[in-house]
């Protein structure tokens, strides 16, 4: 009679070993990303600069970060089904990234009409993992070759042809449509080919072999976790930061609309004038620390305020007293 002992569980050759690394890179970025959405939410409620994410070292902090997303895509494609296409798996997660775009695409065109997100980095990923496929047996320097010449084409294939709504995913019109987050074809699969390149070296040289050996330590949990429900974290930091800051513009309103009403103010008045009305404008609101029912009701207080503080800047500019 002998005595049986649990079998220890077997890795199955098909499925490749998770890479916590990756996990990790993926976290940083996630969070990298959530600060710059929260300095959109910021320059979005009137407490920055108008324009302050849009151009600079923003501008390249959030193409970075959006670089290094898709470029994860394409390493994490290859990681999946190098091999061979698990074609269960990949219509599971590709049906819940199209899924989740065509939710932001939705919520968008209720919430910011004026920005619609029609295709953004979500978007992207879906049809990115879709056209990889087609590039995992390819050789890498092919594929880095290709690439290349994704990423450049926007500078040399653009035309009024691609200007019709009906193309605008495609990323070559001659001018780039208004959207809060716009990630077109055109450049951006670039950078899935070239994760995908880049794990085909990394496979060949052994490098892949020894990042799964590797184990960091407890630090790293939070960014693993986060690195591990991307698509979650994605779907619900910006409307938890966007809320925060809402609910604050909405405690102190005077505050978030200080620059607004500055610059639309000085397009047709004084500056000193301005300067006046508006900081009327704040001081009452603040002082006031009033929750309206409605939007209405906020307009309505607005406009009988703006009166009283007109008649306040007029009577400091001739020199009367408040």
């Amino acid at each position: 009679m002998s005595l049986q002992t649990p079998a220890e569980p077997v890795q199955d050759p098909s499925k490749p070993r998770r890479i916590t690394t990756i996990d990790i890179v993926r976290g940083i970025a996630l969070l990298a990303m959530a600060s710059y959405h929260f300095t959109w939410d910021l320059e979005n409620f009137g407490y920055t600069d108008p324009g302050l994410t849009a151009f600079g070292w923003w501008k390249i902090y959030a193409r970075c970060i959006a670089s290094t997303f898709l470029f994860l895509v394409g390493v994490s494609l290859f990681l999946a089904h190098g091999r061979q296409i698990r074609w269960p798996g990949f219509w599971k997660r590709f049906a819940m990234v199209a899924a989740a775009a065509l939710a932001i695409s939705a919520v968008t065109h209720f919430v910011t009409p004026g920005g619609v997100i029609f295709f953004g980095i979500l978007h992207e990923i879906a049809l990115a993992s879709l056209l990889g496929l087609a590039f995992l047996r390819l050789p890498a320097l092919l594929t880095i070759v290709v690439a290349a010449l994704v990423i450049a084409a926007p500078f040399y294939l653009r035309s009024e042809f691609f200007d019709h709504p009906a193309l605008w995913w495609v990323g070559l019109s001659a001018t780039n449509p208004r959207s809060n987050d716009y990630v077109p074809l055109f450049p951006w699969f670039g950078a899935v080919l070239l994760g995908i390149a880049a794990a085909k070296l990394a496979s060949t040289s052994g490098l892949l072999a020894r990042l799964a050996d590797l184990a960091p330590g407890r630090w790293s949990n939070p960014l693993v976790f986060i690195g591990r429900h991307s698509l979650a974290f994605y779907l619900i930091h910006q409307p938890l930061l966007y809320g925060a800051v809402s609910l604050y513009s909405q405690v102190w309103p005077g505050e978030a609309e200080l620059r607004q009403c500055q610059a639309v103010c000085e397009q047709t008045n004084d500056a000193k004038l301005c300067s006046n009305y508006c900081t009327c404008m704040i001081d009452t609101l603040k002082g006031e620390k009033t929750q309206y029912p409605t939007q209405e009701a906020l307009q309505a207080h607005l406009i009988e305020l703006g009166k009283t503080c007109t008649a306040v800047a007029e009577s400091t500019m001739e020199g009367g007293q408040q």
